[in-house]
C-alpha cells in the first residue's frame, strides 16, 4: 500500500515538472514570436512609408491640377460681343458648366468601378480638353453650348474620382493633406481664371483651359492603378506590380 502510493506521488510529481517545464518552454517562446511579429509590423510600416515618399510626390503633382471652372465670368462681354450672343444665351452658355458636371457626378461611379480610377481621370480629361477646344474654335452659340457641356462633365467625372483615387492609394498620413490640397487648387483655379481673363482673350482663356488638362493626361503615366481596384477586378498580376510601385509589400 505504501510502495503504491509512494509511486503515484512521483507520478504526480514527474507530471507537475513536465507541466511546468512545457509552460517554462512555451513562455518565452511566444514572446519571441509576438516580439518578431512587432518587428515585422514596424518594418513594414517604415518601408511603406519611406518607400512611397517618392510617388506621394508624384501624386500631389498629377492630382492638384488645376480646373478653369469660373471661365465665363472674365468673358462674359467678350464673347457676346464676338458671337453676337444675347444674354439668355449667354447665361445658357454658364450654366451647362453645372448640368454638365451634374450628369457627371451621377455617371461617375458606376465609370470608376468599370474602366478604373485611371481610366476615369484619363475618360473625364479627355472631355476636358474636347470642351475647351470646341469652346476655343467655336463660331456660333451651339458649338459654345456644347464645349461647355463637355468641360463640365469631364470636371463632374473627375471631382469624384480623384478624391476616391487619393483614398485608395496615399498613405493613411498623407491622405487628409492630399484631398485638401486636390480641393484647394479647385479653388484656385477659379480665381486664377478670374485674374487671366484680365488680360487674355476668350480663346485664349480656353487654350490655358488646357493646360492642366494635358499635365494631368502625362501625368497619369507615372502613377499606378489603385490596387484596390485592381484586387477587386481580379488582375493579381497588376495588383502586384501596383503595390511596388506604391513601396508596398505584397
Amino acid at each position: 500500500m505504501t510502495a503504491r502510493k509512494w509511486a503515484i506521488e512521483e507520478h504526480k510529481d514527474v507530471d507537475s515538472g513536465e507541466a511546468n517545464r512545457i509552460q517554462g518552454l512555451q513562455e518565452p517562446f511566444i514572446q519571441h514570436e509576438k516580439d518578431a511579429a512587432a518587428c515585422k509590423d514596424v518594418e513594414s510600416n517604415t518601408t511603406v512609408e519611406n518607400g512611397s515618399i517618392g510617388m506621394v510626390l508624384l501624386l500631389f503633382v498629377v492630382l492638384s491640377h488645376l480646373e478653369l471652372v469660373g471661365y465665363s465670368a472674365p468673358t462674359q462681354a467678350a464673347i457676346r460681343e464676338d458671337l453676337n450672343l444675347s444674354l439668355a444665351e449667354f447665361s445658357m452658355f454658364g450654366s451647362l458648366v453645372t448640368i454638365g458636371a451634374t450628369l457627371g457626378a451621377i455617371t461617375s461611379g458606376r465609370i470608376t468601378d468599370f474602366i478604373g480610377r485611371k481610366g476615369a481621370m484619363r475618360m473625364s480629361t479627355g472631355f476636358c480638353i474636347t470642351g475647351w477646344l470646341a469652346v476655343f474654335f467655336s463660331k456660333d452659340p451651339y458649338s459654345l453650348d456644347l464645349g461647355r457641356f463637355f468641360t463640365g462633365y469631364g470636371i463632374g467625372v473627375i471631382s469624384f474620382v480623384v478624391p476616391v483615387y487619393i483614398a485608395e492609394i496615399a498613405p493613411k498620413n498623407l491622405r487628409g493633406g492630399l484631398a485638401t490640397t486636390n480641393q484647394l487648387m479647385i479653388v484656385i483655379g477659379s480665381s486664377i481664371s478670374f485674374l487671366l481673363g484680365s488680360f487674355l482673350s476668350w480663346r485664349q482663356l480656353a487654350l490655358a483651359g488646357l493646360v492642366p488638362c494635358i499635365s494631368l493626361l502625362i501625368g497619369l503615366h507615372f502613377i499606378p492603378e489603385s490596387p484596390r481596384w485592381l484586387a477587386k477586378v481580379g488582375l493579381k498580376k497588376e495588383f502586384q506590380v501596383a503595390l511596388r510601385k506604391l513601396g508596398k509589400r505584397c
